[in-house]
């Protein structure tokens, strides 16, 4: 069953795994739309992932607003579900503390799907 996923990447050196990610889950049939934070365009450029998902990669909440200016609403009643990987020490303490300064932490605050991080 083909699902819907919102992928997030952090900045670290382990960004570069998540190609191998984004090309298992469309070989498996699944919609993935990608979300970097700053930090992991350092690491591997948008561009790539645009070209393994076909789809446009969300880097901050001006990439994604849409006419009603919630892109953040949007895009996690869109998913089916979320993953964040890899994910840094500070997504990670961000999300713990209910942080939202940035599109992928906003989305994580905004979802209504399963988070797997």
């Amino acid at each position: 069953m083909k699902k819907k996923v919102l992928l997030g990447i952090c900045g670290g050196i382990a960004a570069y795994k998540c190609c191998e990610l984004v090309r298992l889950l469309k070989k498996a049939g699944h919609q993935v739309n990608v979300v970097m934070t700053q930090a992991a365009t350092d690491f591997v450029s948008p561009t790539t992932f645009q070209a393994l998902s076909g789809e446009p990669v969300l880097l901050d909440t001006h990439d994604a607003a849409g006419g009603n200016g919630m892109a953040h609403i949007n895009l996690s009643r869109q998913a089916d579900v979320m993953l964040i990987a890899p994910a840094s020490a500070n997504t990670l303490a961000k999300i713990a503390h209910g942080m939202a300064d940035n599109l992928l932490t906003t989305l994580v605050a905004a979802r209504t799907c399963p988070l797997a991080v």
